[in-house]
This record gives structure tokens, C-alpha cells and sequence, in this order.
């Protein structure tokens, strides 16, 4: 609809009202795009100053006990990966609504996806534009692939064993295969979500009852108490496997061992206490040994040097661990018997004072 004015004035005032609008609202936009651009650069600043701190706990790492950084270093990592997706947040934001991006953020270097993931191929044929050319006659110049990195959901299904029995209509007999052997006798879960549930529980640290819910937004309603009796009964068939492994490790010549804390429930009293997981580790390779790299876990209530004596019963050879007291009694001998263990010196608890002179330097 055309505005008509009765004198050039009225025009002239009406166009420079709304050159003042603009003016204002160009104004705005500019403030909001500097508070922005603010808060992009005070992230980006807090980014860097906790991958800084993040950095120097890793190599405090090896200079310290590693359970008294464990926390601190899964704090940083978490408040880090929210900074980093707040700043990725705004500017989607910021590009969206700006013909052009103002302060991009750099790019992370990018690693080609792995090779032995299977590949899915779907082909976008382009229409034809000019009209005039039937498409057989159309000559393929080549190709531009791009790689997009998906995850298919993981379903849950039925597998049906089924058994036909046949009879013999000469000597009547009745024939029919044997029942299938299963992880569970007279139980409903197979392999595959054993193993699932174990790998997510033990693993990822997905308690049974969050797993349970999963399964029931799945439509498939398994009580938490079915799930810890599956667990009872995967614990029960690996036992062998771990036992032999403890068997293969303790006959290796060279050991590595160390220990970590973990939070257990303490019966009766509604709290958790400190227990301890002890690896013992054997990597051949770099001695030109024979076989594999194997790890044999174990597992105390305490730390007590008990432990690793009860442990280390049969193992005859070198190990290399840290100074904890606990191992002493393992270097000594029996009288006139020489010492079954030889104590081997750890370089990660040798460099801690003179890393700690340096930095102090």
C-alpha cells in the first residue's frame, strides 16, 4: 500500500523516523553481537586455562598417586566438555543469524574414520537440468564422497530354537535334537545381552536399575533382580577364564603391579568404604618374550601388605612396582633361601622429587 504525504516535510520527517528505527535496531543487534563475542572469548579463555590444568595433572600423573588426581582430572574433563559445547551452542547461534560467521572457531584437525568399519553407500543421482540428453547418454566425470560417522541403535530380538520331532512310522521311534546348550539353563537371555549388560554395568558403570529402565522404554520389562541373577551366573562361568589367566600371568618372569581405590558398600551402615583392585601385568614385547600382553585382576577390602603377599604366592621373578611397604617383605630373604621376588625400581615414582625441584626452579 503507497503512502501519500501532503507536503515534502511530512516525508522527509517520516524517512527519518525510520532511519532512526534501523539506527536502533542496528544498534542492538551490534551490542548483542558484542556481549557474544564476549562471552566467546571469556570461554574460550576459561577453555584454554583448563586444558592448561588438565595437561599439567596428566603429567602429575606419573609423578604422584594417581588416585588423588583421578577426581580432580574427571572434574576438569567434565567442566571442560560443557564449556566446549556452550561455546559450539553460541556459535551455531551466531552463524545462523549472520550472513557471514564474525569469529569462527578453530577446527578440530580431523582423523579419517576407521577402515574396518562397514561402509553403507547411498548414491544421489542429480537430475537433469539441460533437458535435452537422455540420462544413458550422460558420461560420469567422478564422484565427491563424503563420510558421515552414524551409529545404528542397538535392537533387541527373538531368536526361536525350534525342535521338530519325527516319528518312525516302521519301529515307531521318535527322533528329536537336543535342547541348545545356553549361557542360562531353563533362562531367557542369550549370549550377546549377557555380555551387554555385563560390558554396560562393569564397564561403563551403568548400575542394573538404570539398565532395567532402558529395556522397559525398549517394551521389554526385566526386573533389576532378574538381571543381578544374570550377572551372578556370567561371574560364575568366567571364573575358569580368570583363573587361568592369573595361572598364565604369575609364570612370566617380569610383573608389573599396582593398585587403586575403589568405593564398595559398606553392609549395615547405609555408607561406602575404600577397597582395592590389584593388577598384575605381563607385556613380553619389549624383552623379546613370548605370548601376549595379559592383565590378571584382584580384588581386597583393604590395603594391608597381606595382599599382595597372599597374591604373589606362587610368582617367582622380577616386579616392578611402586614403594609401598606392602612389597617389602616380598624382597627379603627366608633366612639362608635368597628372595623369590628381585625388586625392580619404578622411574614414575624415581623422577617425582627431582620433577618437583624443577617446577619449583
Amino acid at each position: 500500500m503507497e503512502i501519500t504525504f501532503a507536503q515534502p516535510e511530512d516525508e522527509i520527517a517520516a524517512l527519518r523516523q525510520l532511519l532512526a528505527e534501523r539506527d536502533g535496531v542496528i544498534a542492538e543487534q551490534a551490542a548483542a553481537l558484542a556481549e557474544r563475542d564476549a562471552q566467546l572469548v571469556t570461554s574460550a579463555l576459561e577453555i584454554e586455562h583448563l586444558r592448561v590444568q588438565l595437561a599439567a595433572l596428566r603429567r602429575q600423573q606419573y609423578g604422584q598417586s594417581s588416585e588423588r588426581l583421578a577426581a580432580d582430572i574427571a572434574q576438569l574433563e567434565l567442566r571442560l566438555e560443557d564449556l566446549e559445547e556452550s561455546q559450539a551452542e553460541q556459535a551455531a547461534a551466531h552463524e545462523a543469524r549472520q550472513d557471514r560467521a564474525v569469529r569462527r572457531r578453530q577446527p578440530a584437525v580431523r582423523k579419517p574414520l576407521p577402515a574396518h568399519l562397514p561402509r553403507q553407500e547411498i548414491v544421489h543421482e542429480p537430475a537433469t537440468v539441460c533437458g535435452c540428453c537422455p540420462r544413458k547418454a550422460l558420461a560420469r566425470l567422478g564422484e565427491d564422497v563424503t563420510e558421515v560417522l552414524e551409529k545404528v541403535p542397538a535392537r533387541l530380538q527373538v531368536i526361536r530354537h525350534v525342535r521338530p520331532r519325527y516319528a518312525c512310522r516302521i519301529c515307531e521311534g521318535v527322533f528329536q535334537a537336543p535342547a541348545p546348550d545356553l549361557p542360562i539353563e531353563r533362562g531367557r537371555p542369550g549370549p550377546g545381552l549377557l555380555a551387554h549388560v555385563a560390558v554396560s554395568k562393569y564397564c561403563d558403570g551403568l548400575p542394573l536399575y538404570r539398565q532395567a529402565a532402558i529395556l522397559a522404554r525398549e517394551g521389554v520389562e526385566i526386573e533389576r533382580a532378574v538381571l543381578a541373577d544374570w550377572m551372578g551366573h556370567v561371574a560364575w562361568w568366567l571364573a575358569p577364564i580368570a583363573a587361568r589367566i592369573g595361572t598364565h600371568v604369575m609364570a612370566q618372569p617380569v610383573l608389573w603391579t599396582d593398585d587403586t581405590t575403589t568405593r564398595v558398600l559398606a553392609p549395615g551402615t547405609g555408607k561406602t568404604r575404600q577397597a582395592r583392585f590389584w593388577v598384575y601385568a605381563i607385556d613380553p614385547r619389549p624383552y623379546a618374550g613370548q605370548g601376549p600382553p595379559a592383565a590378571f585382576y584382584r580384588y581386597s577390602p583393604d590395603r594391608r601388605g597381606e595382599r599382595p603377599r597372599d597374591h604373589l604366592a606362587g610368582f617367582r621373578g622380577y616386579l616392578q612396582a611402586d614403594a609401598y611397604s606392602g612389597y617389602e617383605a616380598l624382597y627379603r630373604p627366608d633366612g639362608m633361601v635368597p628372595a623369590r621376588i628381585t625388586q625392580v625400581a619404578c622411574w614414575a615414582h624415581a623422577r617425582r622429587g627431582s620433577v618437583a625441584s624443577f617446577v619449583v626452579r
